[in-house]
């Protein structure tokens, strides 16, 4: 919808930044916080002082690589950031992760900036793949960096299907770290 600002922290301390933004904003937010983050030992940090703010629209690289770019958002983040690593030991090669916090407004810059220099994407995020906001960045990226690309762009997502209410059903419509893997490894190998 436009007009309305859309927020997607990946840990506590962009979350503090964020949500002291939003309450700043003129403009509707829409807050989105994964709750499965709540109590994860990788989310928290020590907490930023009381005037961080974190402007919307502005991505962080969280980890610089040559080779593929990782664009995600959420609890995503960090098993993109684990499933990075496991394909870089495996394959030495250098992969990117882009964390958006922000949907809307998009930092368009940073993830051109990152596909031209890598020219592999992978777009991961746990909502849906059909009409997943993932859809809307490969649409971004196909259209103003396609000549750059080496490779289709790859996305990761939930299965197209209604969440379902057991733990054991949810973990298997929702993207995995070894979803992220197989993805990364066959970017590789292009």
């Amino acid at each position: 919808i436009p007009g309305i600002h859309i927020v997607f922290p990946s840990n506590a301390a962009d979350a503090k930044g964020l949500l002291k933004t939003a309450c700043r904003e003129e403009n509707p937010v829409l807050f989105c916080e994964h709750k499965g983050l709540y109590r994860q030992g990788f989310a928290s940090s020590p907490e930023p002082d009381e005037n961080y703010l974190i402007p919307f629209g502005l991505a962080n690289v969280k980890k610089s690589g040559d080779d593929v770019t990782v664009i995600t958002w959420g609890m995503l983040v960090q098993r993109s950031l684990d499933a990075a690593r496991r394909v870089e030991e495996k394959y030495g090669a250098g992969i990117e992760v882009i964390d958006l916090r922000t949907l809307i407004p998009l930092d368009k810059e940073t993830i051109l900036t990152s596909v031209k220099k890598t020219g592999k994407v992978l777009i991961a995020h746990e909502d849906t793949l059909t009409g997943g906001f993932g859809a809307e960045i490969a649409a971004i990226i196909a259209t103003e960096a396609f000549e750059r690309l080496d490779a289709p762009i790859l996305r990761v997502a939930a299965k197209d299907t209604p969440v379902p209410y057991g733990p054991e059903l949810e973990n298997a419509m929702l993207p995995q770290e070894a979803d992220i893997v197989a993805a990364l490894e066959k970017l590789v190998s292009y």
